[in-house]
């Protein structure tokens, strides 16, 4: 898994960084992407990167600022130009079908592919789900209805492991295929052979964080709970409590801490204040390190890779 911060910036753009939007790279072969946010020349952000447009299937809007929101009815037309033709699914508050719908019919855009659009009500719970991974959503505090998103990627089988394979007289072919399906198969002896008995320690899915705009909450903890990836906001330095609070934010100690409550591995800070260059981030990176490591704070274009915990044993 690969994550890139496409814009690491809160309220509007600046000559430091573009407001924000985050994209996921899931693992091959799909090499899918979820989209978290999509504020104002997101397209053009993901053009100056290796990602595709193409790629992106899911999209998910935690809150309807314009600075999160402002990018996405361009991004969606132009997926069509760049060959999009599978479904892309999109999930944001209650709002979001209006407004995606009303641009398109005001400015006459088709889609060349399936857009599915679910509005959030706020519930507790998970989304999504199918067999490379689950979402779960909870309501953050802000001064608009806003969400944190919780990826968790399901667990992976081992590797078949050929030597046992060929102790079993088990040769290349249809009934490896059949073993990595998890199916038991009959060796050439009249062995009955079970998944289990060929295959190394199943992998432990990893799990991704993302929290839209909001003030220390005990949703986010709970978003956040042993993640292997918190992305966090972090507006404002620390000291700015009041003024974060007072705006529906955190500063940098206050995401830090949050990392800490939830045992999270590792923390990336973004949606910074215009008022911070991206000299100050050194600072603010300090602020955060003095309560949580490893922590850094994003720049546009920041890319990380997420890699896999220890497999179960």
């Amino acid at each position: 898994m690969n994550m890139w911060f496409l814009g690491t910036g809160a309220g509007r753009p600046s000559k430091y960084r573009n407001v924000t939007a985050v994209a996921l790279q899931l693992p091959e072969p799909t090499c899918s992407l979820l989209l978290f946010d999509a504020g104002e020349a997101t397209q053009h952000q993901l053009m100056r990167t290796s990602l595709k447009l193409n790629k992106i299937e899911y999209i998910f809007i935690t809150h309807l600022h314009g600075d999160h929101i402002y990018g996405l009815p361009g991004l969606l037309s132009s997926r069509s130009f760049d060959g999009g033709i599978t479904p892309v699914q999109l999930f944001g508050p209650v709002g979001i079908r209006s407004y995606i719908e009303t641009t398109f019919a005001i400015s006459a855009t088709q889609l060349d592919y399936e857009l599915i659009i679910h509005e959030l009500t706020g519930n507790e719970g998970v989304v999504f789900e199918d067999n490379r991974f689950k979402v779960e959503v909870a309501p953050l505090e802000h001064r608009v209805t806003c969400f944190g998103y919780r990826v968790t990627e399901q667990d992976q089988p081992g590797k078949l492991l050929v030597h046992k394979l060929k102790e079993y007289g088990i040769e290349a072919g249809p009934l490896y295929g059949a073993l990595k399906r998890g199916q038991s198969v009959t060796s050439p002896s009249g062995l009955l052979i079970h998944t289990d008995d060929v295959t190394g320690p199943t992998y432990i899915g990893r799990v991704i964080t993302v929290l839209g705009d909001t003030k220390p909450c005990d949703n986010a903890i709970t978003l956040a709970k042993d993640a292997d990836l918190l992305v966090h906001e972090a507006t404002f330095a620390a000291g700015m409590e009041e003024k974060a609070h007072e705006f529906g934010h955190c500063t940098t100690a206050e995401a830090a801490e949050t990392a800490v409550k939830a045992n999270a591995k590792r923390l990336v800070m973004t949606h910074f204040s215009g008022r911070y260059s991206n000299e100050d981030l050194v600072q603010l990176e300090e602020e955060a390190g003095v309560h949580f490591s490893p922590v850094t704070a994003a720049t546009d274009f920041l890319h990380i890779e997420i890699k896999r915990a220890t497999h179960i044993e």
